[in-house]
């Protein structure tokens, strides 16, 4: 009875999207200069930073209807990964409220795993 593997997948993509593309509508208003700023401070090439667009606006999206959600779950995992690496450098700081710095993207980046590996259940556009 409490067992409702599909209903998790659903709570956990539907989840996990929204609150992603939340920034990601953030950054489509407001532009990626503070992106493109820290991706050149870590040394990377400033067309990257684009690359936040499609891992919070359109994967997110992919992910609410489970369409090819382990790929998109997959994109946003990469994103972020490189959003802790130029943004805190997994550096082990601590926030002013005692948690580890980087604590919001990494526990996306570890939803974003959770979702590769279990799929995203039969209440998806393309369950399988």
């Amino acid at each position: 009875m409490l067992y409702q593997p599909d209903i998790a997948k659903l709570l956990l993509r539907i989840s996990l999207g929204v609150l992603i593309l939340f920034h990601g509508v953030h950054k489509l208003i407001h532009g990626i200069g503070a992106v493109k700023a820290l991706v050149v401070a870590a040394h990377l090439p400033e067309f990257l930073a684009y690359g936040v667009y499609v891992g919070e606006l359109i994967a997110p999206i992919f992910i609410i209807l489970g369409l090819y959600a382990r790929v998109a779950s997959a994109i946003l995992a990469v994103n972020m990964f490189v959003a802790i690496y130029v943004a805190y450098g997994f550096s082990l700081s601590v926030s002013k409220y005692g948690a580890l710095a980087w604590e919001t993207p990494f526990l996306f980046f570890i939803m974003s795993i959770l979702l590769i590996l279990l799929g995203s259940g039969k209440y998806a556009v393309n369950s399988k």
